[in-house]
């Protein structure tokens, strides 16, 4: 038996095949933590997100009291560039299918 929260190749690999086939509508949600300053969420949602810095303000700020905030929605194709680049920079952020 493996350990939870470990995955093999195949199983990674069915997971990416569901959600990359999907025409669902997404939203990449970015999670708030203890490490990232408002001032390095900022600037990444400007980069990334094309976001002014008054929407990714109003971003980073949701972020930190809610812990965590969907900012933007899209399909997965669209999202998961975004969502690479975003967790690349050490920030938490996930693609969840709406339903």
């Amino acid at each position: 038996m493996k350990a939870p929260g470990t995955h093999t190749a195949t199983e990674e690999q069915q997971d990416t095949d569901v959600l990359t086939s999907t025409e669902d509508p997404c939203n990449l949600v970015v999670w708030n933590d203890e490490v990232n300053t408002f001032e390095w969420v900022i600037e990444t949602l400007m980069q990334v997100c094309g976001y002014s810095e008054e929407q990714a303000e109003q971003c980073s700020y949701i972020i930190h009291f809610r812990g965590k905030y969907a900012v933007k929605k899209g399909s997965y194709d669209e999202l998961k560039p975004m969502c690479d680049a975003i967790t690349e920079r050490g920030i938490g952020a996930t693609i969840e299918v709406l339903a």
